[in-house]
């Protein structure tokens, strides 16, 4: 699929919205790729969109993750939002929900990260 991964800017805040499944192939190797750009142009903010995601790996949490530090380390903040239920069990049986700030919508994400 092609348009699973778009990202986008407003003002200082980088939005990355995702689609579909993550399940460890070329679309999660994309995700990493894209993440570590958002990192390397160093963004001091970043969302991550969840809400077209139906499902994520342990290797799509693991390029979540390993973005989460890539951005604390340099000072910077990472957020998830809209969020499905499923995926939100994900996050709270692994216990991400203590590592992530997450949001109900992209809106609300920015109104609080906006610096």
């Amino acid at each position: 699929m092609f348009d699973q991964i778009k990202h986008e800017e407003q003002n200082d805040i980088a939005i990355v919205r995702l689609r579909g499944q993550f399940i460890g192939g070329d679309e999660t190797d994309r995700l990493r790729a894209v993440l570590n750009q958002m990192a390397e142009e160093k963004k001091p903010v970043l969302i991550v969109d969840l809400e077209k995601v139906t499902y994520l790996n342990s290797t799509a949490l693991g390029v979540l993750i390993s973005t989460h530090a890539n951005f604390t380390k340099r000072n910077g903040r990472i957020a998830l939002c809209n969020i499905s239920k499923n995926i939100e069990n994900i996050f709270v049986i692994t216990k991400l929900t203590l590592v992530f700030d997450i949001y109900p919508t992209v809106d609300e994400a920015i109104k609080k990260l906006s610096v």
